[in-house]
């Protein structure tokens, strides 16, 4: 890349930094983290280190203490290598008095949160900001994600309106899903096979590398045909006992791969809104991948599905939604005689519903849409049908079909 693409998260940095002694960044390997802390004018007087220097590993493991002096203010990249470095960080931001706000700035390609050492050493003391890879509009200069907080704040009779002033003109979904939202491969890689050889060896690196760092694998083989299960599964219920069939791999070996996928930032899993009324609602959560286009890749399909685009939005929103505070949830509603809506934001009181279409709109795509209005109606934000086609048109009361790239 020749120039720096503006970041949402550097926003949130930036607040971070003036609010706690500890900084984490957080997301999966090759999102930007590096980057990320290294471009930022506010860290220009932090000493950076890499936990990936050998160097740098040889002082941690003998000399801790030293190394965390080593500057007034530091910061230290893919921080879990050697977690037993946030002793020597906390013990620091206890003796620093007054605290000293962005002291320290750490990084990492797991969610220390489910880092039970790691969180229980940072509590009280940490910020933490998620990087996601990258939104179409961080790929277009924009900085952020798609207008989610313009369709909440506007009464939903004004939603056209709001939308025609954001137009950045047509996009074709299936390449947004084929380039995906890693640096590497959505911005400097066109040929679809330099594409598959960047994803090949970052889930080489991802499996030799940086799982075993989390926790001992010790089949391999097991783990990335567990990859593959899951890719094919993009948007399905988590069924472990049906992935363990499928995949010949123990149920209690699925789960703990599951929850690596997830604290490694690969996969995430969406709660289902649960707030029950008069229908009975599925509980299970729903699986997607951190990016479309490495599920496309695990997949080894040719073409991306509807699953892919509704993969596409959701990583849109989960950008959004770790900058608000607090942060609003982000669901999906399905009842048990299978009326689904793919997402339900909440925010407040307000909710608004996202269903998404990879064809052009249809009055059908609207039915689980108009059952969640009926169902909430006083805390009904509005419905949205995100689809694939050009034509922006009011499907039902409350209800507007919009084309994805108009949001997004």
């Amino acid at each position: 890349m020749s120039e720096l693409v503006p970041r949402y998260a550097a926003k949130l940095l930036a607040r971070a930094l003036e609010v706690s002694p500890v900084v984490v960044v957080m997301g999966a390997r090759q999102t930007g983290k590096s980057t990320l802390v290294q471009s930022e004018p506010a860290l220009a007087e932090h000493r950076y280190l890499t936990l990936d220097d050998p160097d740098v590993q040889e002082q941690a493991r003998q000399a801790p203490d030293e190394l965390i002096r080593s500057a007034l203010r530091l910061t230290l990249d893919e921080i879990q290598r050697d977690p037993d470095l946030l002793v020597g960080v906390k013990r620091a931001v206890d003796n620093d008095r007054p605290r000293r706000s962005g002291r320290f700035v750490l990084t990492g390609s797991a969610n220390l949160l489910m880092m039970r050492r790691v969180s229980e050493s940072l509590a009280g003391r940490a910020t933490y900001v998620n990087l996601w890879p990258l939104t179409r509009r961080e790929r277009l200069g924009r900085g952020g994600p798609g207008i989610w907080p313009a369709l909440l704040s506007t009464p939903v009779s004004e939603w056209p309106g709001v939308v025609e002033s954001e137009d950045d003109g047509h996009a074709d979904w299936r390449q947004a899903v084929r380039e995906g939202g890693y640096p590497t491969p959505a911005l400097t890689l066109d040929d679809p096979g330099a594409r598959a050889l960047w994803f090949d060896g970052y889930v080489r690196t991802y499996l030799e590398r940086d799982l075993q760092m989390l926790s001992a694998v010790g089949d391999l083989v097991d783990f990335r045909r567990l990859m593959r299960a899951a890719s094919h599964r993009l948007g399905g219920l988590v069924n472990q006992a049906e992935i363990a069939r499928d995949t010949r791999i123990p149920r209690a070996t699925v789960q703990r791969y599951l929850n690596l996928l997830e604290t490694s930032y690969q996969t995430f899993r969406l709660p289902a809104y649960a707030l029950n009324r008069t229908k009975r609602l599925v509980k299970s959560p729903k699986l997607y991948w951190s990016d479309p286009a490495l599920a496309l890749w695990l997949g080894g399909v040719d073409e991306p599905t509807g699953a892919h685009l509704e993969n596409l939005v959701l990583a849109d929103l989960l950008v959004w939604r770790d900058g608000q505070v607090p942060s609003p949830g982000v669901f999906y509603w399905r009842t048990t005689t299978d009326r689904e809506v793919d997402f339900v934001i909440e925010c407040g009181e307000r909710v608004l519903a996202v269903e998404v279409r990879a064809t052009a709109a249809r009055y059908a795509d609207t039915t689980g849409l108009r059952l969640f209005r009926e169902e909430y109606r006083e805390r009904f934000a509005g419905g949205l049908l995100l689809h694939g086609g050009t034509e922006m048109q009011w499907m039902a009361d409350g209800v507007l079909a919009v084309p994805w790239w108009r949001v997004l």
